[in-house]
């Protein structure tokens, strides 16, 4: 069954929107990573305050992503929720920890109390980075499903080695994403350390991506199989290449937020591959490929799916608005004040 031109839309619109926030979360995890690493705590409120203004804002992209998939494919929502029902879960209560310890952290007067939410900030953010990559490791892989489209594995079996190499790099890649952006936030020490955290964490993506792609081969051929042929693919590919190489460049140039838009880029590129190695399937089979779960055979109705479009038409332009908007309001150097976190 060849797609039709709506449902092409709704993949590329649900793309747009779960890259979208990748790009624009990922460096807010970043920051809740790294901030782990510093000892010193004003370093780590500065870090906090450097997301606070924007990190649920960040996070509508999510949210609208969700409801995207929900409206236009609803057998894959159902299907990716149920069979990851534990993650989720887990990644439920790690977007809690990092919400609540934000409001949390000031409103007693504590060294012990501060520690233990900044803690929480930062753990939380971990478990999120990598319970995501462990997500899409294992869609990129395939989840066994039977012809009925029903899940046979278990939360343990998500966990397999290939998962967790792309769990583990999308935890490195966040990493330079939050170090690069908190570089533009800060001055003085903290400044040169998250300099330094980007180049370190720049060498494990590069080193990170290598192995994935190897994986890759064995793991889940598929998603090369077009490759060859694919202008779109190859473009992608350079584009990814050329963005990662740059970022180290502009980082010794000090030139943060070239890198950081270099950042950003890869990050789109490296995303573009995935969904361009997956099409037309959103979540494969393991077990055989004919029964994975496509844009085709999953999605809603055409009248919902039009519907739905002409609503995310008038919908996205907001969500971009009010992004733009957040950003100008916030940009700078951070400050703390009294009523800071």
């Amino acid at each position: 069954m060849d797609p039709s031109l709506l449902q092409i839309l709704w993949f590329l619109l649900f793309g747009l929107l779960m890259t979208g926030y990748a790009v624009l979360d990922g460096f807010d995890l970043g920051v809740g990573v790294l901030s782990m690493t510093q000892r010193n705590p004003d370093d780590r409120r500065l870090m906090v305050n450097a997301i606070g203004p924007v990190w649920d804002g960040n996070e509508v992209w999510l949210v609208t992503g969700g409801g995207a998939l929900f409206a236009a494919f609803p057998l894959v929502y159902a299907t990716v929720f149920s069979s990851f029902y534990l993650a989720m879960v887990l990644l439920l209560l790690g977007l809690i920890a990092r919400a609540v310890s934000m409001e949390f952290r000031g409103k007693v007067a504590s060294t012990a109390w501060r520690d233990t939410w900044d803690w929480a900030f930062g753990v939380g953010s971990l478990v999120i980075a990598l319970l995501f990559g462990v997500a899409l490791g294992n869609i990129m892989e395939g989840i066994p499903l039977d012809a009925n489209h029903r899940f046979g594995g278990t939360f343990l079996g998500l966990l397999n080695p290939y998962a967790l190499l792309i769990g583990l790099l999308v935890v490195v890649v966040v990493c330079v994403h939050g170090a690069l952006y908190m570089a533009l936030k800060c001055d003085g020490t903290l400044r040169d350390a998250m300099k330094t955290w980007a180049t370190r964490c720049w060498v494990g993506w590069a080193v990170l991506y290598v192995l994935a792609a190897m994986a890759t081969v064995f793991a889940a051929p598929f998603l090369l199989a077009a490759l060859p042929g694919s202008p779109l693919g190859w473009l992608a590919l350079i584009i990814f290449l050329g963005a990662l190489s740059y970022l180290p460049v502009a980082l010794r140039a000090d030139k943060i937020g070239r890198a950081f838009i270099a950042s950003s880029v890869a990050i789109v590129a490296m995303l573009g591959q995935v969904g361009l190695g997956l099409y037309p399937r959103l979540v494969p089979s393991s077990i055989d490929l004919s029964y994975s779960l496509t844009i085709a055979n999953a999605s809603s109705s055409p009248r919902t799916l039009l519907t739905m479009l002409v609503i995310a038409l008038i919908g996205m332009p907001l969500v971009v608005g009010y992004t733009i908007v957040i950003y100008r309001v916030f940009k700078g150097k951070v400050e703390l004040t009294d009523h800071s976190y």
